[in-house]
């Protein structure tokens, strides 16, 4: 491995490390908050997918399709 390989992986993780400390982190607040709306968002949406799935597979049995 050269030297300028070594200087540009050093480099690169030393930026990395700068844009990291300008990131602007959410309270622990607001991360929970968005974090039970994510996972209520989740359960919601997962509960009207297998209500469509079970309305559509009751519909093809009474058709006699499946």
């Amino acid at each position: 491995m050269s030297e300028a390989e070594k200087t540009s992986k050093t480099s690169f993780f030393k930026n990395v490390k700068s844009e990291f400390k300008k990131c602007t982190w959410p309270k622990k607040e607001d991360l929970a908050k968005q974090s039970a709306l994510v996972i209520t968002v989740s359960v919601l949406l997962g509960v009207l997918i297998a209500g469509i799935d079970w309305a559509i597979r009751l519909g093809l049995t009474a058709l006699n399709l499946a």
